[in-house]
Order: structure tokens, then C-alpha cells, then sequence
């Protein structure tokens, strides 16, 4: 079991939507937790989720989400504001997903009773391929210190360190690997197979 549920939604593949991935994979990187604590890379997993809602008590979502702010702005919602916020402006199916995620463990009564959304404006996302744009890169890790300090707040304990990382994405996409890969624009395709979609006749 564990108590607390800190999980990172969206998808990586779509530059600023793997915002809330890369907060889960940055945090591992910087901090050990005792096994109450569990980091899950939740992707677009949808209703898949539920199991880990049903053992927390407590759970903080990492997301890009588009509060009509200025990009890279930050914005901390707690509890019973948390669904109706990540589907005040659907970005994508991962939010009605996970929105749905939540109803679904409200009504089988084993939602978490606390919830904290750590949500960040996106820059851009129509960008199949692309990595986080470096205004909502750049708040990776202030979204990581409101975290520490919501966990500071509950009680949960943390130290220097390795969290468990095998909830977390494979190591080919994992940020470093898979930013570092794209290929550049002169050497990839950016609008179609050539062969295919070639630009003049």
C-alpha cells in the first residue's frame, strides 16, 4: 500500500503536454521516499490508474494544463477543485481521461481524500516529436519544490536520493534520451514520407 500517490500525467510525445512526466522523472532523480510514498508515470493511461488511486489517501498530479495564463505560468489547485480545472479547457484525451479516473473512484468511494494539481501553461503542443519548450522546461523544478513542501506539510518523508523508478517511463523516452534523439530538421521529415507527401510535383 501506499498512502501517498504522486503522479505525473500527459503525453510525452507532444512537446509541453509531457510536462507532468517530466516533474515525476525529475523528482526521482532528486529524492528517496520511504514505501508509503509511490511516483508513477501515469502517461494517458486513463481508468488504468485506478488501482493506485483506490490504496492513496493522498495523491499530487503533476499536468500541463491550459488556464488561459501567460506560457510556463504556474498554478496550484487543491481537492475538490482538481477535476473541474483539468476540464475547464481539455487540452487532450489524457485529461478527460483522468478526469474520468476521478469520478470513477469518487463514486467507489476510494478517491483520495486530499488532492493537489501542480499544473503548468503550455507554450506549444502541436509538435509531434518535439520536447518541452524551455518556459515550461524552466518549471520543472519550482513545480518539484511545491511538491516538497505540500509533502513537508503532510508529514511525508523525503531525503536525498533515488526514488523507485519502475513506474516511470522505459529509459528510451525518458527526457535526457528522448530530447536529445530528435533528429534535426534537416535530416527528418517534418511534414510527411516525401515519398509520399512530397512538397512539389
Amino acid at each position: 500500500m501506499a498512502e501517498t500517490l504522486i503522479l505525473g500525467i500527459g503525453n510525452v510525445l507532444w512537446a509541453d503536454e509531457g510536462f507532468g512526466v517530466r516533474c515525476v522523472e525529475r523528482l526521482s532523480e532528486l529524492r528517496s521516499f520511504d514505501d508509503n510514498v509511490r511516483l508513477l508515470d501515469g502517461g494517458t493511461q486513463g481508468l488504468y490508474l485506478l488501482p493506485f488511486l483506490e490504496e492513496a489517501s493522498r495523491m499530487i498530479v503533476f499536468d500541463a494544463v491550459d488556464y488561459g495564463l501567460q506560457p510556463g505560468e504556474m498554478k496550484i489547485v487543491h481537492n475538490d477543485e482538481v477535476p473541474s480545472f483539468m476540464g475547464a479547457k481539455k487540452m487532450s484525451l489524457h485529461q478527460t481521461g483522468f478526469q474520468d479516473v476521478i469520478a470513477t473512484a469518487q463514486l467507489m468511494g476510494y478517491c483520495p481524500e486530499t488532492m493537489v494539481l501542480i499544473g503548468c501553461q503550455p507554450e506549444e503542443l502541436e509538435d509531434y516529436g518535439g520536447g518541452l519548450r524551455d518556459i515550461v522546461a524552466a518549471q520543472i523544478d519550482p513545480a518539484i519544490k511545491v511538491a516538497l513542501g505540500i509533502l513537508d506539510d503532510w508529514g511525508v518523508a523525503h531525503s536525498e536520493g533515488r526514488a523507485d523508478q519502475s513506474l516511470l517511463a522505459d529509459a528510451s523516452i525518458l527526457r535526457s534520451a528522448y530530447e536529445d534523439g530528435r533528429p534535426s530538421e534537416e535530416e527528418a521529415c517534418r511534414t510527411g514520407d516525401d515519398r509520399f507527401f512530397p512538397e512539389s510535383a
